[in-house]
């Protein structure tokens, strides 16, 4: 089996997008870092307050899926859903 990184940026288009974001964000990180199969996910601001960098780790392809699956539907999913990301996913070998 192979873990499954993502790598790259969350990024707002305005304050009211950035606002939306830090609201959602402790919550989505908690429930997230719960999960089955997460190793890491990380979402650190940047120097520029409408930029986030993301980092995301998942034991299996399975669990990564599993992961996007929850996020599409949920409270985060649905508020940010109009907000910028630019991802890089790879396929790590054990």
């Amino acid at each position: 089996m192979s873990r499954i990184q993502l790598t790259g940026t969350l990024i707002c288009a305005n304050e009211a997008q950035a606002a939306v974001v830090a609201t959602h964000l402790p919550r989505h990180v908690a429930l997230t870092r719960a999960e089955a199969g997460c190793i890491r996910f990380d979402v650190t601001p940047t120097d520029d307050p409408l930029v986030w960098d993301v980092a995301e780790l998942f034991a299996t392809e399975e669990a990564f899926r599993a992961h996007q699956e929850r996020v599409a539907a949920s409270e985060w999913g649905a508020a940010t859903a109009g907000i910028e990301r630019t991802y890089t996913i790879v396929e790590l070998a054990d």
